[in-house]
């Protein structure tokens, strides 16, 4: 069979090394001139750093884990998490440790949070709402009220309950209180895995191995159309065309609307265009003189600062290959395209200003370096999940085209999520034909996956 990919990120790179490897015709279609998409690698000042932070979850299927540990050998590292949130107006270990907590949190929230476990309350199915009831207004207030505005660009009122259920694991202070003493599972919160290249090494390794295998992944080559037919899809790009006989898109859904020919009813492109992602900025800030702390991320969920995170890459690793003398630090701002944010010329202050407001270390900043990604979050906007629904139910009925991934599918993901998905579709996909059966089970599968922090 002939399979065609729209989109070389992790959930299309893993379905095109496990296609291949089955002996199918598999061709990739990337619009950008590299693999990964927001998990590809990239260098500032000679260091290796991400589009923001990423690192593979240790809750990662131990199936996907062993693939990637035959893909990436003993550069995949099991590394400690040593991360600081800041809560009001200081800063606490991340994970969180229960001593440390009780040392540093001011009295007065510590009592309301102790208060809040004893009153219940019940709210709407809303974020703000989910999460007032949960973690009762105490926490709320401290960290997820503002972190919602910053993240989504809404206040919680506005967002649907799904971004609290697919966003927030810990949603009550006994779950909370339960990790803080306990730990999760195995030590999983307190751990991760990360290539010791960067976690664009991940993506890199499975474009080679799909190559390896067969595949041809054409960079710099967008789809232009969708003609399926009863046989097969009729792929063109701006080269010529192809004959597919199924295509896996991991495109974003309405972008994948405007692909097919014959597209969706009129009231379906309306409620796709309703459909909103999140966009950031990201700002490398070059730093002289060595680490600039001893933790791999900052978050800062409070409205003193637009950016939401700051991780330093070189602490998420052990490798010969960074340089002693300086590091990079990666800002994450969120926004919206064409917002000030968005178009500013000149990040300097931003970077300096949020340092300051946070209580950090100055930089001796050598050099900056500006990344705009357009679509980087989805925004589940009370009412989305209508908008979604008809477009979801259309996709579905295209015939010999399956749409997953977190683009495909709207959807909150982690990187083993993407795999998970990619895998399902190339077992769905038969000598007999597309299993319709098995795919719809995988995906029920999907939307119970939650996003691990």
């Amino acid at each position: 069979m002939e399979l065609v990919i729209l989109g070389a990120g992790p959930s299309g790179l893993a379905a095109a090394w496990r296609a291949a490897l089955r002996g199918m015709r598999v061709t990739v279609l990337e619009r950008s001139d590299h693999v990964g998409g927001l998990s590809a690698g990239f260098e500032v000042a000679g260091i290796r750093v991400d589009h923001g932070s990423h690192r593979l979850h240790p809750a990662t299927p131990s199936h996907l884990l062993a693939d990637l540990r035959e893909l990436l050998g003993d550069d995949l590292q099991v590394r400690p998490r040593n991360g600081r949130l800041r809560v009001g107006d200081r800063f606490v270990g991340f994970p969180l440790r229960p001593g440390e907590l009780a040392r540093r949190l001011p009295l007065r929230m510590l009592a309301g949070i102790a208060r809040d476990t004893v009153v219940p309350r019940r709210g709407d199915d809303s974020f703000a709402g989910l999460l007032r009831s949960g973690l009762g207004p105490t926490l709320y207030r401290a960290l997820y009220e503002p972190y919602a505005v910053k993240l989504w660009g809404l206040p919680g009122e506005e967002i649907d309950g799904d971004q609290a259920r697919k966003r927030v694991t810990a949603d009550s202070p006994w779950k909370i209180a339960r990790r803080v003493l306990r730990g999760s599972p195995n030590g999983q919160g307190k751990i991760f895995y990360y290539p010791r290249r960067g976690f664009g090494q991940i993506v890199e390794a499975m474009a080679d191995a799909a190559v390896a295998a067969g595949a041809d992944i054409r960079l710099g080559t967008a789809c232009e159309s969708l003609v399926p037919g009863p046989s097969g899809v009729a792929v063109r790009t701006a080269e010529g065309r192809l004959d597919a006989g199924h295509v896996f898109s991991t495109i974003p859904m309405p972008a994948l609307a405007g692909l097919v020919t014959p597209g969706p009813a009129a009231e379906v492109v309306r409620a796709a265009r309703r459909l909103e992602f999140r966009a950031m900025v990201l700002v490398y800030a070059v730093h002289e003189g060595g680490r600039w702390s001893p933790y791999d991320a900052h978050y800062l969920p409070g409205p003193e600062t637009p950016v939401t995170r700051i991780s330093e890459p070189a602490n998420y690793r052990v490798s010969a290959a960074d340089p002693a003398g300086r590091t990079v630090l990666c800002f994450e701002i969120p926004c919206q395209v064409g917002d000030p944010v968005w178009t500013a010329s000149s990040y300097e202050d931003l970077v300096t200003d949020c340092l300051s407001a946070a209580g950090l270390p100055p930089l001796r900043l050598a050099a900056v370096e500006v990344r705009r990604l357009p679509h980087v979050y989805p925004v589940y906007r009370t009412g989305y999940a209508g908008q979604l629904a008809g477009l979801d139910a259309w996709a579905g009925q295209v015939p010999h085209v399956t749409t997953f991934g977190r683009l495909g599918l709207f959807a909150h993901d982690n990187t083993h999520h993407a795999m998970a998905m990619a895998y399902d579709a190339v077992d769905a996909l038969t000598e007999r034909g597309w299993d319709a059966a098995a795919w719809t089970a995988a995906r029920a599968r999907f939307a119970a996956h939650v996003v691990e922090d």
